[in-house]
């Protein structure tokens, strides 16, 4: 095990000349007049000459206590960041870049955020408006390199403020457009001129009529489905990650009729994997359990709820789940286009939805009504959980390198109940979405599986972080993904937070190693260098840990390094041997030819 090295001690700004406070309030004042109105405190970018007088505006507000600016390292890292901030918050994310290659370096994290359907408005600048067509240095306007044109294809809402009269209704308009069902990102881009005019108007709107959630529920359709919950003898619930906050309400309906229920990869974050009534994970790295239940010619209604239906939350558009038996509830008619075979879709505010379900199921119960609880795979209680793992004896396997089944499981065993877990695209899938199970139903499990970004977990765990630096928070990294953003943890370093970064170090890229073998494939690409990641943390001012077997992984005080004034890294040496449960992946890619993370 390494030294321990303390962090570097961020720089002094009181060295930095004093500021006088006296100006014009600016059109860039009045974009962080919404932000504090919305209390956003946070927007997260990289600085660029474009851009500066949203970065003054900032400034001067971060020194009255008001929406202030965290630099990351690249654009793209600060709208994972961004990201983050979201999750932890509920609070739209909120992110700004120069002109011109800033904006297209924002690209890869703003079209992640509009496939996991995350409120986020992005903030680019544009040349002064009397340069437009001059090929200004870092032009980006309808004449040069079209970033307006760019953004379209993964935003909500996508416009250039070409007058100062227009930016507070197009501002509006973006807003609203990121609250709009299914949820994502807008886009505004403002020339600097149009940002530095002079401004003598505030927010006309209130915030709260900007992200009001507006209680629907289709009456009939839930009606309909009363009837065929009162005609039923079982019940099997799939939930996925769009439950949020009707969790409670979800697992008072599932304790209330005794349906089994099982998650896709990402709706685990909303239930508890400990409960009786629950058969794992469906989909990507699924469980025997939860497949068996699906495949069971007993079952009689499956509820799919809160799920985007993608194609790693089917096994590729399974017929187990997708088919006549059907019901999808949901809150994003959007989201009904996968589910045609359906016999019923139910349209609405998912909360809304189960409180009504919730009232007829109890009116049920008192005239006798029950449902009954299958039993359709054997059972084994892991960890008090009733999933049935693939190779369960790995998970307390003491040989080195340390087995990925091991570390899942002692992080399991070991992790705070409130910790913030993002697991990052590639391997890191696989092994958390089988063998790291969680009771927390609170949405702290967190994965951006929508785009499948590599590198997503590092930004989003700082931009967690930043807005509740009080909460543990883990990234959970391939070694792959990390050399693509390593740098971005200089800024927990800077902020001094508590983030604990572990890297997967198998010196290579493992999902594509895998795929190609399991898929019989030329074997190109995969391979690494050997790397000491602790070592490079070092350098970069962050404590750095090596861990080469169970028994150093069993002796690290990790719930210690969550109270920490700074990050820590761990750089876990796994066994790249053993192969991740992903062997439904590698159907789906001989069928369709899809792309594969690394990690």
């Amino acid at each position: 095990m390494l030294n321990v090295v303390p962090f570097a001690v961020p720089h002094n700004s009181s060295d930095l000349p004093e500021i006088t406070e006296s100006h014009q309030d600016t059109y860039a004042d009045l974009i962080v007049d919404y932000l504090a109105q919305m209390g956003i405190d946070t927007v997260f970018g990289v600085p660029g000459g474009a851009i500066e007088p949203l970065l003054n505006s900032l400034a001067r507000s971060e020194r009255r206590g008001g929406p202030r600016l965290v630099v990351a390292r690249h654009e793209c890292g600060a709208a994972f960041m961004a990201d983050g901030y979201y999750r932890e918050t509920g609070k739209m994310g909120v992110v700004c870049s120069t002109t011109g290659p800033g904006a297209t370096n924002l690209l890869t994290g703003v079209a992640s955020a509009a496939a996991d359907e995350i409120p986020m408005l992005v903030i680019t600048a544009q040349t002064p408006l009397p340069k437009f067509g001059k090929r200004a240095l870092q032009e980006s306007s309808c004449t040069a390199v079209d970033t307006v044109g760019i953004f379209r294809y993964v935003t909500q809402f996508n416009t250039l403020v070409s007058h100062h009269e227009q930016l507070e209704s197009k501002l509006v308009s973006a807003i609203m457009a990121t609250h709009r069902m299914p949820n994502g990102p807008a886009h505004i881009s403002i020339p600097s001129d149009i940002l530095r005019a002079p401004a003598n108007i505030n927010a006309h709107i209130h915030s709260d009529l900007l992200v009001h959630d507006f209680s629907m529920s289709d009456e009939l359709s839930i009606a309909r489905l009363c009837e065929k919950l009162a005609r039923v003898d079982n019940i099997v619930l799939y939930i996925g990650s769009g439950v949020g906050k009707a969790s409670k309400q979800i697992m008072e309906f599932i304790n209330l009729t005794g349906a089994n229920f099982v998650t896709s990869p990402t709706g685990k974050s909303w239930v508890d994997e400990n409960h009786p009534q629950y058969c794992g994970v469906y989909g990507f790295a699924s469980h025997e359990s939860a497949n068996a239940l699906l495949q069971d010619k007993n079952v009689d209604l499956i509820l799919a709820v809160g799920t985007a239906l993608g194609e790693l939350g089917t096994s590729g558009w399974k017929g187990d789940l997708l088919n006549t038996k059907l019901v999808h509830i949901d809150s994003s008619i959007e989201h009904f286009t996968r589910s045609p075979m359906a016999n019923l879709h139910v349209f609405g505010n998912i909360d809304v939805i189960f409180e009504r379900l919730l009232v007829n199921v109890r009116d049920a119960r008192k005239w006798g009504k029950t449902w009954e609880t299958l039993h359709t795979a054997p059972m084994q209680n892991i960890n008090g959980g009733y999933i049935t793992l693939r190779d369960p004896e790995k998970c307390f396997s003491n040989e080195s390198p340390v087995k990925p089944q091991r570390l899942m499981n002692h992080l399991s065993q070991k992790l705070p109940e409130e910790t913030r877990i993002f697991v990052d695209a590639g391997n890191g899938w696989s092994w958390a979405t089988h063998y790291l199970t969680r009771a927390n139903n609170e949405g702290l499990y967190r994965v951006a599986m929508g785009y499948g970004s590599m590198a997503w977990s590092i930004g989003a765990a700082i931009g967690s972080a930043i807005a509740n630096r009080e909460a543990p928070t883990l990234c959970i990294v391939g070694d792959g993904s990390y050399l693509m953003s390593a740098q971005e943890i200089t800024v927990a370093a800077q902020h001094q937070l508590p983030v604990v970064f572990i890297v997967l170090n198998d010196a290579a890229m493992g999902m594509v190693m895998h795929g190609q073998r399991l898929g019989g494939q030329e074997s190109i690409g995969w391979e690494l260098n050997s790397i000491n990641y602790a070592a490079l943390a070092q350098a970069m001012g962050v404590d750095g840990i090596v861990i080469e077997s169970p028994a150093e992984l069993d002796a690290l005080d990790l719930e210690s390094l969550f109270y920490k004034s700074g990050p820590t890294l761990i750089d876990v040496r796994i066994d790249r041997n053993e192969v991740p449960p992903m062997g439904d992946r590698i159907k789906g890619l001989a069928v369709n030819g899809s792309a594969t993370p690394g990690g």
